[in-house]
Parts: C-alpha cells; structure tokens; sequence
C-alpha cells in the first residue's frame, strides 16, 4: 500500500462510512470513524439552524481533533489508517453554517488545533449529483436528515469542490459514483480499492464509475 492514511470524504449520503469500513477491513488498517450521533446539537440544528450552528460545529471540532490526537498519539500497531472524514471539513461545514462573527472565532481555534494533527497521505471524494444523495439519505432512515434541503447539500458539495480543487498538500481522487453502486456491487468497489494501487501527483483526479 503506497499511502498510510487515507481520508473518505463527500457529502452527507455519499457512502463514506461504508467505503471507509471496507476497505479498512481488506487493508487490515485502523478504522477512524466519525461520531455523528454524539453530537447532542445535530437534531436541534436541523431543527433550529442558526440558533444551534456554533455548538453543532464546535462539538464535532472538538470531537474529531481529540479521536486523530489520540490515534497519531496511541498506536503502532497499524501500518494503515482508514478515515471516514478529514480535519478540514470542519472549517468548510462552519462556512457555511456559521454567520461571519463567529466563522472568525472558528477559524482561530480550528488553526490552532489543525497545527498539531497530521494530514491525509491521499484523499478519496465521493461524489454523486443531488438527486441520488437524497435518496440515500431517505433509504437510511434518520429522523433528524429528512428535512435536509437540496440547497444545503448543493452548497456543501460547493464548498468541498473549491476546497479541494485549490489545496496544494496530497493527491485527491474524485469519484462520481452517482450512477455507481458500490454498496451492493463488489466489481464497482474493487475498482475504487484498485485505484489505491498506483501513485497520483498532488491536486485532482477524477473518475466515473
């Protein structure tokens, strides 16, 4: 395996945490999983957005920095680490849930806590058109995504897409898998694990499955 620390990333319904499990388990890697349901603010933000933003994303900052600091911390027994979400996210979910107060505020903590963890060594983008992302995000059942506008989804892939289309640190392989089934198609997801197989130059790389 030519990368160490692979981050899954997408937007909200895309399968990260499904890819992230597999191929942990084929790569024998540590599984660093997001703890969403923790998070005792997500169901009121859905609710009440604006009110409940700031505690939303402070609590999941919190939470993803102490769970990477742990890992970089604790083990050395796995070669391989297999992430469902990358540190940045952080910020770009607080662009564009936060009012501009309190993006500046974030901004200065998440620079302080970002300093002191490490990066992905290459990261997977699932990407998939609106449509099917409200789909999946049906068949999944959480009482508290049933609202989510195709809005709110729009404006998350947007700030993921110019995110990772400027960054300048690790290799990025988009992967449209709007019309691809990786869940149930095993051919569909060893395509996606092959490609893992050869070495990308930094900056974007895009598929079509």
């Amino acid at each position: 395996m030519k990368y160490n620390f692979i981050a899954i990333e997408g937007n909200i319904g895309s399968g990260k945490t499904t890819l992230a499990n597999r191929l942990a388990n084929d790569l024998r890697a540590r599984l660093l999983l997001e703890q969403f349901a923790n998070n005792p603010f997500l169901p009121k933000f859905y609710k009440s957005p604006e009110e409940n933003a700031f505690a939303l994303e402070l609590f999941f900052m919190a939470e993803r920095y102490q769970q990477l600091k742990d890992h970089q911390e604790q083990d050395l027994f796995f070669p391989i680490t297999v992430s469902d979400y990358f540190f940045v996210k952080s910020k770009l979910f607080a662009k564009n849930n936060l009012a501009l107060d309190e993006q500046k505020l974030f901004d200065r903590l998440f620079d302080i806590m970002v300093s002191f963890l490490p990066f992905p060594d290459i990261i997977i983008y699932l990407h998939a058109d609106i449509d099917r992302l409200q789909e999946n995000i049906k068949k999944r059942g959480r009482s508290f995504e049933k609202n989510i506008s195709d809005k709110y989804l729009y404006d998350i892939q947007n700030r993921y897409l110019d995110y990772l289309s400027k960054q300048s640190k690790v290799p990025v392989l988009i992967i449209d898998i709007t019309k691809a089934d990786f869940k149930e198609n095993k051919i569909i997801y060893q395509e996606i694990k092959g490609l893992l197989n050869s070495s990308y130059h930094i900056g974007i790389h895009r598929f079509t499955l």
